[in-house]
């Protein structure tokens, strides 16, 4: 899967499947991103092969840990962010960036207490209020992924 900014400075490519995606109904991402949601896919910056150089832009969270956020230097949109814990090594897509962003669509919907009222998720999607066990959820394979980045 590939991706670019607006203006095209900015240019990934993932070399794997996302370990998995999160759709975050969470207010916090509903104002960094001026939507309903943010919609993330997962996966390690080993396999994110990235042209040109962003700015991180560093940005208060829920957790009072904060969040990295790249971004393009020319246009400012954000292409992904780093979380605490696994700081620059795990990298949260923002799947809007991608070039066909509907092949990647989400594996969970997150913290759906404060999802907007009129949005309406497909029925039997996996949704949870707060957050989730990822030793439940998430396959054996993105486990062990995880695993790889923890060590």
């Amino acid at each position: 899967m590939e991706g670019q900014c607006t203006c095209g400075r900015i240019r990934y490519r993932m070399t794997d499947s996302p370990m998995f995606v999160h759709a975050c109904h969470c207010s916090w991402c509903q104002r960094e991103t001026g939507s309903a949601f943010a919609l993330n896919a997962l996966i390690e910056m080993s396999r994110l092969q990235v042209e040109g150089e962003v700015q991180y832009v560093m940005t208060p969270s829920a957790s009072s840990k904060g969040q990295e956020i790249a971004r393009c230097p020319e246009c400012h949109v954000a292409l992904w962010s780093h979380y605490a814990g696994l700081r620059r090594k795990l990298a949260f897509v923002r799947v809007g960036t991608l070039e066909n962003p509907g092949a990647c669509p989400p594996d969970v919907h997150i913290f759906t207490s404060t999802k907007l009222p009129w949005i309406v998720l497909p029925e039997g999607a996996l949704a949870f209020e707060e957050y989730y066990s990822t030793s439940q959820l998430w396959p054996a394979a993105s486990l062990a992924r995880r695993e790889v980045l923890k060590a």
